[in-house]
């Protein structure tokens, strides 16, 4: 074996281990168990996020610490661990951990930026003059403003206000109450050890503690006096308390349960362990948690656990402020055992699958009843709901009131307010008879569906929709089964109708189970065996007398029994598997033996003139008709045929006489009746030579048919007749010839052959002029000298000596027709003979494809549609071939040509013949162009073209497909010129009067024979300014462009360069116009003129007087509105404001007036930080938001030209009041009645302050605004916090603030706009 070939690989740094080695943990796990935890820390500062959003008190210094440590640790113990995949470089590891900061950061306020539009400073529209802009000062903006719909579901500083935070809202506490069972149940115990839960909604109230007491039922405060003290029994009444913790308890135990119960419930639908009754604990559970979704938002729901009977009475439920919830009447339940119920095991039924017989000659049911029993027990007085069910249909009843005697129990007054009627009651057992009735046939099912107590509790023992008794309880369910007495008989036998027994084979006799129940089978049928009489059983075993038992198979009720020996056969019973039966009649078959059939054959010969020509056999049969007798006949040494012949009779008579000669042997093989096939029969057998007599007859003749056949004789003076003879040859035969003057008998003389051809001469007189003779067979001789004569139908021979003829109608001249291309035209004929004639034609064009046409009329007309020269080939009637006639056997079609068009002579154009199109001359867009066409055919024409041109995919496009019309032969074309561009034009289709286009759509000229012609459309010059934007310029500057990427003052042309430009450059001010020509080889020119100076300032319009082209086609005719552009001069900007206030708040508009030429750059600086913006429009204003030092320094114009200084404009921003209520929180206060409660407002600003507040209804409807109830306002307020105290319900807000400066909200119309104005 070779070795393996080694490759030599360069040498790799080794990947450094995990620090937690393989063995321990795999290095996917590591991966997965680190990202996911990862992750998780990830899921927790976005929780954190949402709490910094949600809570107005978090601080984000807090959240953006504690997460910038997680996420450092976080990334420096993934690089210590060095995981595969998950080990970076230090550099990587150094970004990941700023990133994951700045990002906290920014998630957190712990970096906030502040930003505008083109700096901190924002545009927006001023208050409601178009013609000035507004620029408004920066905020501080937070994360939440940036991502896409946060700031609309968690507020921020744009849609809050933030200036009046917080509402204080006092509410009067409601009476708390308690309510035990609300819904009016019924409970009881199923049992000991079980347990429930007895609902108390509470409203209003958070129980610290709940009293109740449990009486015992029956309890009697005289009878439990009387009993001794040691008794173990004794009955008392507890008391219990229940506590918040014991409460709580009991609820999470009960929502356990609920979920375990859902959990049981969808498993066990899942399995085949699924059954009605666990449906009852889902509805327990859904029933519970439908109570808890109708609860109000004041109720909540607790519950009591029982485990005994007794009177559950509500004592006291206490708040957690140490009051008592009031208690709602009613406020005790009664708790009884579940009442139950069963049948009594006593004998009755007790066994599940009862069975039981009908009496006999009962066919309705048993006849008989039973008496079956039931314990009940629970709170009598008692009610049964039972059913049963016979064969499917199913009948209820209820027993109601079952007791025992009455009872009297005595009580004291004091104790009367503890009884509950039937509630004090103890439980009873009770046993109760049930009598059934049998009166029905099938299955009678007898089931407990359900019991009530005095109390109102339902126990479903059954439900109503248990499909079977299999699957409910034994104890609840009794069943029996009514089943009719099976009857037999047997099947296809009777006394009359005797059962036949073959010799060597068995009869089957058939015995069938009728009106039997399947649920009894098997059956045992006893069959008895008599011989038949006259039979002694010493001479034979078989016919010794018996009885026997058969046993049906499975649930079929049919035996069949294999009878070997004739005799009697009879049944003498039938017993099911549970009940006897009876036997029906017929029950007596009789077997008799059927014996072989023979038969007795007597030959004979059957001897003629000829010889012998055949045999006959007479038959005597025995047995039973009918017969088949199976025979063999071999002639010569050929191989026997075996032949059967059917008699229906005991005697019969077989004749057989064969066709040809020879020595024949005929044997009898086998014979068959209605009970034997093919029994071997020993009969004679006989040779015979046979010589078979001569007979004649026509080939293909109608043998057995009178009528006769009918031949036709068009040239010659001999017919041909084809007979066939058999016998022995040679032969002579006699044939008679007989027609309307005659008749004469030919006689042939020896004949060799079996099939012969006969020449019969027609009759002179016939021969000549025609007509119709017959030919008979008369007579025919064999070789033995046996003459025999011949009855066969003759032939019938109609003889013509006029030959039919073919030709075309009219004279040579007139052998001709003109159709339109597709007609079809018809050639008329003129026929001789009898039809059907048969045509066959051609075209001279095609010699060789030759066309066969059947017509039926000698004036018939033949149908052609192609043009040529037709000629007739050959023609022929219904009986002889014809000849056509040499002079009128063609005829001319021509169809009429199709019009056409070409250019004319006098167009002057260039052939290309690789394409053929015809080129024309170049042509000046809009300039108006035509070429002459010469049309062939009949006026009025019509035209349809298609004109083109090329796309920019590199073919051509279809810009139309237009139709003209033209009266004359000689029309012209008008040319497209409208577009610049190579236009072509095709001829498509043409129609004339006889071709109409309307008729003829779908007829379009061929590719290779279309009229094509082409012409290059020149593009007219023109120039125009791409946009009529003002361009600004400082005095002295020369018109050249400032900026190089600016799309202002560029001059688009059109056209084929070279272009000569001719413009006028016009000073206003000095009344001074500067013409300049240039020359442009690009399709795009920025305006560009140094030798002009601008010298003085104002405006100056700068026109383009005319273009040209090197194609010398006239200019376009320029737009107005972009031949000319102005250009603005100026020297210095400045900015003046409308008032001289040095103090403004947040949100102030402070108005200028800009002097110079627009756009304006102003230059300002916000406290320390300084930008530009650029203005559009003067005057503009400016909304300040942002507290500060706000000062103007620079203005420029003309896009930052011509800047100057600004040294006096500067302002103090001050911030907005605010104030508080609640330190800004949402405050839910709620006093008792008496109670006061301290309301605190936050101010915060410049004192002295003055503010409003305000006191709104409370609402249930959230987002709606509650009714003002009063409003005060509260002046020269120089401290920071002020207080008030209320026992009034409602909200408390702050409507209105103002400090020394500023106010909030602001009044609309302020000073600063008024002065705009």
């Amino acid at each position: 074996m070779s070795q393996p070939a080694t490759e030599t690989k360069p040498s790799v740094a080794k990947e450094p281990k995990p620090l937690i080695p393989e063995h321990y943990l795999d290095v996917p796990s590591q991966r997965l168990y680190y990202l996911s935890l990862g992750l998780l820390c990830q899921a927790i500062k976005v929780f954190d996020f949402f709490r910094y959003l949600l809570l107005s008190g978090a601080h984000s210094t807090g959240y953006t610490a504690k997460w910038m440590l997680v996420d450092f640790l976080y990334c420096a113990c993934l690089s210590q661990l060095r995981i595969p995949r998950l080990n970076y470089t230090k550099s990587v590891v150094v970004l990941q951990i700023v990133f994951l900061c700045i990002s906290d950061a920014f998630l957190f306020g712990g970096i906030t930026l502040n930003l505008g539009l083109g700096g901190p400073w924002t545009i927006s529209p001023s208050f409601g003059s178009s013609g000035r802009n507004e620029l408004s000062t920066g905020r501080s903006h937070s994360f939440v403003d940036y991502v896409p719909g946060l700031s609309i579901l968690f507020g921020s500083e744009t849609s809050e206000d933030t200036n009046l935070l917080g509402q204080h809202t006092v509410r009067m506490s409601p009476i708390s109450t308690a309510h035990l069972n609300p819904h009016s149940q019924t409970f009881c115990l199923a049992g000991p050890g079980q347990s429930i839960l007895i609902p108390v909604v509470l409203n209003n109230t958070n129980p610290t503690s709940l009293r109740y007491t449990l009486t015992p039922l029956g309890y009697s405060p005289d009878t439990m006096s009387e009993k001794p003290k040691s008794s173990g029994s004794l009955q008392r009444i507890e008391r219990v308390e229940l506590t918040t913790k014991d409460l709580k308890a009991i609820e999470q135990a009960h929502l356990d349960s609920l979920q375990v119960a859902r959990v049981v419930s969808s498993t066990k639908r899942d399995t085949e362990d699924y059954d009605e009754y666990d449906d009852e604990d889902e509805e327990d559970s859904m029933a519970a948690r439908k109570s808890s979704s109708t609860l109000q938002k004041t109720q909540s729901l607790a519950h009591i656990r029982l485990t005994k009977p007794g009177v559950l009475r509500l004592e006291r439920v206490m708040d957690n402020s140490g009051v008592e919830a009031r208690l709602v009447y009613p406020a005790e339940v009664t708790v009884a055992p579940c009442p139950r119920v069963e049948f009594v095991d006593d004998g009755a039924l007790s066994l599940k699958d009862d069975i039981r017989c009908a009496a006999p000659g009962l066919a309705s049911g048993a006849g008989e009843e039973l008496q079956l029993k039931i314990n009940i027990y629970g709170v009598a007085p008692l009610s049964l709901k039972w059913f049963r069910e016979v064969n499917g249909k199913r009948e209820s009843f209820m027993v109601e009131g079952i007791e025992e005697g009455s009872h009297t129990y005595k009580q004291s007054h004091d104790e009367g307010r503890r009884a509950a009627g039937a509630g004090l009651k103890a439980a009873q057992q009770l046993t109760v008879p049930l009598t059934i009735a049998l009166d029905a046939l099938g299955t009678h099912t007898y089931v407990l569906e359900s019991v009530t107590d005095a109390l109102g509790n339902v126990i479903a023992v059954a439900p109503r929709h248990a499909l079977s008794s299999d699957s409910l309880d034994s104890k609840v369910v009794r069943t029996t089964s009514v089943l009719r007495r099976p009857t037999v008989s047997f099947k296809g036998c009777g006394a009359g109708n005797p059962v036949p027994l073959l010799i060597g084979q068995d009869a089957p006799l058939s015995i069938s189970t009728k009106d039997a129940d399947a649920q009894d089978g098997p059956w045992d049928v006893a069959v008895k065996y008599n011989p038949p009489d006259g039979d002694s059983p010493k001479v034979d075993k078989r016919y010794k007398p018996w009885a026997q038992t058969w046993t049906t198979e499975g649930e079929k009720g049919d035996i069949t029994l294999k009878a070997s020996v004739p005799g009697e056969y009879s049944i003498i019973g039938v017993k099911g598997r549970y009940c006897e039966g009876d036997v029906l009649s017929p029950d007596l078959c009789v077997v008799v033996e059927r014996p072989l059939p023979t038969a007795t054959i007597e030959w004979k010969k059957i001897h003629e003139c000829s010889g012998d020509t055949g045999v006959s056999a007479s038959l005597v049969m025995h047995g039973t008709a009918p017969f088949q007798v199976y025979y063999s006949m071999q002639r010569d040494k050929e191989t026997p045929r075996e032949l059967v012949k059917t008699f229906p009779n005991s005697r019969g008579e077989l004749t057989i006489q064969p066709d040809r000669s020879g020595h024949y042997t005929f044997t009898f093989l086998q014979l068959s009746d209605a009970y034997y096939k093919k029994v071997p029969l020993s009969g004679p057998s006989i040779d015979q030579v046979v010589h078979p007599p001569a007979s004649v007859d026509f080939v293909h003749g109608h043998s057995g048919s009178r009528s006769k056949r009918r031949i036709s004789s068009c040239s010659g003076s001999v017919v041909d007749v084809n007979i066939e003879l058999r016998g022995t040859g040679p032969w002579n035969l006699d044939v008679q010839v007989a027609s309307a003057k005659g008749s004469e008998v030919i006689n042939l003389k020896n004949i060799t052959s079996a099939r012969k051809t006969l020449k019969i001469p027609i009759p002179a007189d016939i021969d000549k002029a025609g007509g119709t003779f017959d030919i008979d067979l008369v007579s025919v001789e064999d070789a033995y000298g046996c003459k025999r004569s011949v009855s066969v139908p003759g032939i019938s021979v109609n003889v013509r000596r006029v030959k039919p003829t073919a030709r075309f109608y009219g004279s040579k001249e007139r052998r001709h027709i003109s159709i339109l291309e597709g007609e079809r035209a018809g050639l008329p004929l003129r026929l001789t003979g009898d039809g059907p004639w048969e045509l066959k034609y051609r075209r001279a064009e095609f010699p060789a494809q030759l066309h066969t046409a059947t017509l039926t009329s000698p004036n018939e007309e033949l149908q052609v549609t192609e043009q040529g020269n037709y000629e007739i080939r050959s023609i022929s009637d219904s009986q002889c071939p014809g000849s056509v006639d040499s002079e009128s056997f063609s005829y001319e079609v021509r169809w009429i040509p199709r019009p056409s068009a070409k250019l004319s002579k006098d167009v002057q154009a260039t052939y290309i013949p690789l394409n053929g199109s015809h080129i024309l001359p170049p042509i000046c867009e809009n300039q108006p162009d035509h070429v002459d066409l010469d049309l062939t055919g009949k006026p009025p024409f019509q035209i349809m073209y298609n004109v083109a041109k090329d796309s920019d995919a590199g073919g051509t496009k279809i810009l139309d497909q237009p139709t003209f019309s033209s009266i004359q032969p000689q029309t012209r074309f008008q040319l497209h010129t409208s577009e610049a561009a190579r236009i072509y034009y095709e001829v498509k289709q043409i129609g004339d009067a006889a071709y109409p286009l309307a008729k003829n759509k779908n007829a379009v000229i061929p590719r290779s024979g279309r009229l094509l012609f082409e012409q290059q459309v020149l593009v007219r010059p023109s120039a125009r300014f791409k946009n009529s934007n003002r361009l600004s310029y400082c005095m002295n500057d020369v018109l050249s462009p400032h900026d190089a990427f600016s799309q202002d003052g560029l001059i688009l042309l059109e056209g084929t360069p070279p272009f000569q430009l001719h413009l006028t450059v016009k000073n206003l001010a000095a009344s001074e116009v500067h013409h300049e020509t240039i020359t442009i080889n690009e399709y795009a020119w920025k305006l560009d003129v140094p030798t002009y100076s601008l010298k003085s300032i104002g405006p100056h319009l700068v026109t383009i007087d005319s273009i040209q082209d090197s194609s010398h086609c006239e200019q376009t005719a320029p737009d107005p509105l972009f031949r000319s552009i102005w250009v603005d001069v100026a020297e210095t900007a400045a900015i003046v404001p409308f008032d001289r206030r040095e103090h403004f708040c947040v949100g102030d508009v402070a108005q200028f007036q800009l002097e110079g030429t627009p756009p304006w750059t102003v230059g300002y600086r916000v406290n320390t930080r300084s930008a530009v913006q650029e203005i559009q429009t003067s005057p503009f204003s400016i909304t300040q938001k942002q507290p500060g030092d706000f000062v103007i320094t620079s203005i420029a114009h003309q896009h930052k030209m011509c800047k100057t200084a600004v040294t006096d404009l500067r302002y103090t921003v001050h911030p907005l009041p605010s104030a508080q209520v609640g330190h800004g929180k949402r405050i839910i206060q709620d006093i008792h009645e008496g109670d006061q409660a301290e309301v605190v407002f936050t101010l915060i600003g410049e004192p002295p302050f003055t503010f409003t507040y305000q006191r709104t209804e409370l609402v249930s409807k959230k987002g709606v605004q509650g009714k003002v109830l009063e409003t005060h306002t509260v002046s020269g307020v120089t401290a920071k916090e002020y207080s008030i105290f209320s026992a009034l319900e409602g909200t408390w807000t702050i409507t209105f603030i103002s400090d020394r400066y500023c106010r909030y909200p602001p009044v609309q119309g302020d000073g600063s706009i008024e002065k705009s104005r």
